[in-house]
């Protein structure tokens, strides 16, 4: 006899077509479900890098999409206008949290819970429908919320540092099986009281459509320096990368080079203006592409930028280094 397919329940903030790790989790999702599992996915409406509401359908309303095979549940949440203010961050946290919680899942209805943080609200649903619904809970760990604030201004090292920290670590301690995507960030998460013994280290993947791109664009590689150099940076500018810095120290070389800055985030409009002040002809700035466009804008750079702020838990960088190493472009 034919065993049923494990039911798996997916809790994520962000969702294709969200970029970064919307795309990343929707990747996953497609591979569970064309392996036979039975998916169902919590996410909340199109909204980031961007910060703003990209479907018109955030709201109240709880909506279903099927197209996939699988279900995709969409709740809202509070957007917020600025996205380096603490209040209006926590606001955000909270608001997910809430909205998920209009949806319960009964007992025996998963066989398991999949919960990616980088929001502690989506975490926080998974321990208590966890607890409901006897269900065991995955934590995988994308990023530490508290000190990613604290590390991008956001939240002061302080004691408010120290209570998002706690409250994180309460939230964590929920679920039964932990892991994330780089030994840093394992190291760190082994340090919280209370921590499995193990906590599994699974790197994040290049995704099929990205890679497929790549493959496309690998004829536009050449094997010597562009002159100017070309560089490149695609994605999330917020205060965790701290691109700004970077871009005032490369201003006063005399280097001769072709900056290409394109991304979106809560920082983004510091890094527009900055450049429209200076009008320095070696830097120029777009809005994000798609995926077949960054797949060129790598085969034609000569050096990936990654910047990451002191402090600021060791996140992202293993997952921007993926597209890159898989273009063959040199990192910065």
């Amino acid at each position: 006899m034919n065993s049923s397919p494990l039911r798996i329940l997916i809790v994520v903030n962000v969702f294709r077509p969200d970029l970064g790790g919307g795309v990343l989790f929707a990747d996953l999702c497609d591979g569970l479900h064309e392996r036979g599992l039975n998916i169902h996915v919590k996410c909340a409406y199109p909204y980031y890098p961007e910060w703003s509401d990209k479907s018109g359908k955030n709201g109240l309303k709880i909506s279903h999409e099927t197209d996939l095979g699988y279900v995709v549940e969409r709740h809202g949440l509070f957007i917020p206008r600025n996205p380096n203010s603490l209040i209006q961050r926590l606001i955000y946290e909270g608001s997910f949290f809430l909205s998920l919680l209009r949806k319960i899942p009964r007992k025996n209805t998963y066989d398991a819970i999949l919960v990616f943080n980088p929001l502690i609200g989506a975490a926080a649903y998974a321990g208590v429908a966890s607890f409901l619904s006897k269900t065991p809970v995955w934590l995988n760990v994308q990023d530490l919320s508290a000190q990613a604030a604290a590390a991008g201004g956001i939240a002061g090292r302080s004691k408010g540092t120290s209570v998002l920290e706690r409250i994180q670590n309460a939230v964590f301690r929920r679920s039964s099986f932990w892991s994330s995507i780089s030994t840093p960030m394992v190291d760190t998460l082994k340090q919280i009281p209370g921590a499995p013994s193990d906590v599994h280290l699974i790197p994040n993947w290049l995704h099929s459509s990205l890679a497929k791109h790549i493959l496309e664009a690998s004829s536009r590689k050449r094997n010597t320096l562009h002159s100017p150099v070309k560089l490149l940076y695609s994605g999330n500018v917020g205060g965790k990368q701290n691109l700004l810095a970077f871009c005032e120290m490369l201003k006063e070389t005399d280097a001769s080079f072709s900056f290409r800055i394109q991304g979106a985030g809560s920082r983004f409009d510091e890094v527009t203006s900055w450049m429209k002040h200076h009008q320095d002809p070696r830097f120029e700035v777009h809005g994000l592409s798609d995926e077949k466009n960054l797949a060129i804008a790598l085969a034609e750079a000569d050096f990936f930028v990654i910047t990451e702020k002191p402090g600021a838990g060791n996140s992202f960088v293993p997952s921007k280094l993926i597209p890159s190493l898989a273009s063959r472009t040199p990192v910065l």
